[in-house]
């Protein structure tokens, strides 16, 4: 068997290993947030002894890093992928609502709650990377605010981090009042009404009134042109 043979099952086998411990990884410090998390239950958690995790990672902190990575990669992918294809800024809001709810109540609470906790904690290199992960996750919505700024229909007077903070902040409080209470809200209701709420905050004062005047417009141009195709119609030398 030659070297290179050799070789590769071990670092498929050690790829596997890594694999298996940041999904233990994972499970625990959801559950226990950082600080409650230990290295010894990510161990019996992945079914290793407590030495096999200092064979791939420095620490805690290290895995609890990767953790954190890998689980933004992954919600901010998704985002990446649906919301530009979108057609308008509101359809846009609307996902990115919708997306954010299932997150935080549905799909991975816990890792919600801890980066919401760690993002202010006192370990500065896990709070620069979380820090570094939310402004990748949030620039979908940053290109799409800064789209309806540019349309004009959203706010130009306000800047796009008071508004980022204004969308992000609001479920926010939805995620922290599920977890105190609890008690899980209908996603698709609450996403509905939140993106409602926040569109009307985000809109012109006069958005509504310019809407109806092109809407005025747009309907006489048809009835001057359907009186212009009768009158067209009915005249002699079109017989």
């Amino acid at each position: 068997m030659s070297a290179l043979q050799r070789t590769t099952p071990r670092q498929a086998r050690a790829a596997h290993r890594v694999q298996d411990l940041l999904a233990a990884a994972r499970r625990v410090f959801s559950e226990h947030g950082y600080q409650g998390a230990t290295t010894a239950m990510i161990a019996e958690a992945a079914g290793v002894s407590e030495a096999t995790v200092f064979t791939y990672f420095a620490g805690k902190r290290e895995l609890c890093i990767q953790v954190v990575t890998d689980w933004y990669s992954e919600i901010s992918e998704e985002l990446e992928r649906d919301v530009p294809p979108l057609s308008s800024v509101h359809a846009k809001l609307a996902h990115v609502v919708r997306a954010h709810l299932v997150t935080l109540l549905a799909d991975g609470s816990g890792m919600c709650a801890l980066v919401l906790s760690e993002g202010r904690a006192a370990e500065p290199e896990l709070a620069r990377v979380i820090a570094d992960c939310k402004r990748r996750y949030t620039a979908p919505l940053m290109h799409a605010l800064a789209e309806g700024q540019t349309q004009g229909v959203v706010r130009p007077d306000m800047p796009l981090r008071l508004l980022r903070d204004l969308v992000y902040g609001a479920m926010e409080h939805v995620l922290w009042d599920a977890i105190t209470t609890l008690k899980r809200p209908r996603i698709d209701t609450t996403a509905e009404q939140l993106t409602e709420l926040i569109w009307s905050a985000i809109t012109p004062r006069d958005a509504s009134l310019s809407a109806l005047q092109r809407l005025r417009e747009e309907v006489a141009q048809a009835l001057r042109h359907a009186d212009a195709a009768s009158a067209s119609a009915s005249s002699p030398t079109s017989r």
